[in-house]
């Protein structure tokens, strides 16, 4: 069954009145037979079908808005299907002898099995019956919007599988744009029917992801649509042993019944319950509908191991605050890492795509077309570190992490003030500069979809506290590659953490648009003179600017770098040019 999805219809249109459907439910229709008239704003629209099948279900009726983009009507295109499952079909919907005819066959296939002869359907009759009948009550999730000017994406993980039972917002997927991984979740709880796309492949924005059945469509209504014969053989069939779930791990454990069968959990649960050995119908749902919880299957362990003793069941170590008693010895760890390393070189060909892709094109763009201007200075940031050290039990009362990045980057929005155009950018056509009226600092983040530059938007505006807060956030986005698209737009300044490896010294490039970035080095402990002349033991950073020299002259970020040296190595006078 596949969804046809309403195209556009005019410039600007979103939605249009269904005036009149031309087919009806069950009605085969041609390849590009008029289907229905829907009004715009402008004009009455005739709809052709894109191409022939049988018309499963209209999801509007006449005199409703329906919205571009959405599911218009479903079509049984019949692809893929065989003979079988179009005679099973046949067989669902006709008289009693076509049901005992169905019955001799399962008798004669099932000798081998000394099957009883009351399995009126075979097993793969019925399964084909309720796939069909499941298709037919199923909907198609549509792939949204998920970010400007992206029309398709790449599937990366599937989290769910075929069948698995869904919560409303758990997530379903992973999928990659050219910017970065987007998490997309389930717009309603049910149950998972058909994946439109596999692994790897690139689906397309305002098309079917996947097809699910709804909570609200419950197993018997599933059903309804065989007759009494049918539904009475699919119920013999459901209780075979052959057809009860596979349950893993000890074989002694309790075979899964068709009532265990039917409760509804997500996969991360029956996950947790095969780890555990445990029969799903012991534990009792708090969810909607009976649904088992992940806290429902954490409680039943708990009081199992409250009432055994020490000698019980064992926790996830999550479960017990922040003991990690787990933790193998260093010299196991060691093992580990040389065990996992790999032992030769192998030959292969990776594909460059998403954000390592777009990532390439951008620094062979910035290094091509940007004239860059190289500048590098020293940081004396030992009262910077003495500061944060005094300051830092503050920030942790109030769950934040203090690092030396938020008194850099308020220094930097600091020393914009006075030279505005390192926050401005160039125009495509390079004749004018546009000035910015934020100063939106980026930081660039080695995550798990590759690099990223997210920022932290209006620093000139924030504490040191509040910028502190959005480092640990976009950081921990960043590293796990589920950034929104809103925190990687509109940077103005971009840092380059180099330091944070090991690394002293490097030269960036620009992240374009913006017109400056800075590599800042590791911080050492080296010997400098002080004011009297002796030697005294200092923190030092080396720091390095590349300027787009288009626009910014070797002076310009001379004393703009000069500026922010001072705030960061005077941080007290730092703090009476705070707002």
């Amino acid at each position: 069954m596949n969804d046809f999805i309403l195209p556009d219809i005019g410039e600007g249109i979103v939605e249009c009145e269904l005036v009149k459907w031309l087919i009806k439910e069950g009605d085969r229709i041609e390849e590009d037979q008029p289907v229905a008239e829907v009004m715009t704003d402008k004009a009455l629209v005739e709809i052709p079908a894109p191409h022939a099948g049988i018309v499963v279900r209209l999801y509007c009726q006449e005199g409703e808005i329906a919205r571009v983009h959405s599911p218009l009507f479903a079509v049984d295109d019949g692809v893929g299907e065989s003979d079988e499952t179009h005679q099973s079909e046949a067989d669902v919907s006709a008289d009693h002898e076509s049901a005992d005819h169905e019955s001799d066959t399962a008798v004669m296939a099932g000798q081998r099995q000394t099957q009883a002869p009351e399995a009126a359907i075979s097993s793969t009759a019925q399964s084909q019956i309720h796939t069909s009948i499941v298709e037919r009550r199923s909907r198609d999730f549509i792939l949204p919007d998920i970010g400007e000017g992206i029309v398709e994406c790449e599937v990366v993980t599937w989290h769910v599988a075929e069948g698995d039972t869904v919560e409303e917002d758990q997530t379903i997927v992973d999928v990659m744009t050219d910017k970065a991984l987007v998490e997309i979740t389930a717009s309603e709880s049910g149950r998972i029917v058909r994946f439109h796309y596999a692994q790897g492949e690139n689906a397309r924005v305002h098309t079917p992801l996947y097809a699910y059945v709804p909570d609200d469509i419950s197993e018997a209504e599933e059903l309804g649509e065989c007759d009494d014969g049918a539904a009475e053989a699919v119920s013999h069939s459901s209780r075979a042993p052959q057809d009860s779930e596979r349950q893993p791990g000890n074989s002694g454990a309790t075979p899964v019944t068709s009532h265990q069968a039917r409760i509804p959990a997500t996969p991360a649960v029956r996950r947790l319950l095969r780890e555990h050995a445990l029969d799903i119908t012991v534990i009792a749902g708090s969810g909607r509908k009976g649904r088992v919880l992940k806290e429902d299957v954490l409680a039943y362990l708990a009081r199992a191991e409250e009432s055994a003793g020490d000698a019980s069941v064992s926790f996830p170590q999550a479960s017990v605050g922040n003991q990690r008693d787990d933790s193998p010895p260093d010299h196991e760890k060691r093992d580990d890492i040389r065990q996992t390393a790999p032992v030769r070189l192998e030959a292969r060909r990776v594909p460059l795509k998403g954000v390592a892709a777009v990532m390439a094109r951008r620094m062979v763009q910035s290094s091509t077309q940007i004239p860059h201007f190289h500048y590098g200075d020293e940081l004396d940031v030992t009262d910077l570190l003495l500061l944060r050290a005094r300051l830092k039990p503050r920030a942790e009362q109030e769950g934040v992490r203090l690092t030396l990045m938020p008194f850099i980057m308020k220094a930097m929005a600091l020393a914009v003030i006075a030279e505005p155009v390192l926050n401005a950018r160039l125009s495509e056509d390079g004749e004018s500069i546009h000035y910015q009226d934020s100063c939106n600092i980026g930081m660039a983040v080695d995550g798990a979809a590759g690099l990223m530059v997210p920022n932290v938007k209006g620093v000139e505006r924030l504490s040191i506290l509040d910028i502190a807060r959005e480092v640990g956030r976009l950081t921990e986005s960043a590293r796990s590659g589920r950034v929104a698209q809103a925190d990687l737009k509109g940077g103005t300044l971009s840092i380059s953490n180099i330091g944070a490896l090991g690394g002293t010294y490097a030269a960036p490039i620009i992240n374009q648009p913006e017109v400056a970035i800075v590599a800042l080095g590791r911080t050492q402990r080296l010997p400098r003179f002080d004011a009297e002349g002796q030697v005294c033991a200092r923190d030092i950073m080396t720091i390095t600017w590349a300027g787009d020299h288009r626009i910014i002259d070797g002076g310009t970020i001379a004393r703009f770098s000069n500026l922010w040296k001072h705030y960061l190595e005077h941080p007290d006078e730092m703090l009476l040019s705070l707002a």
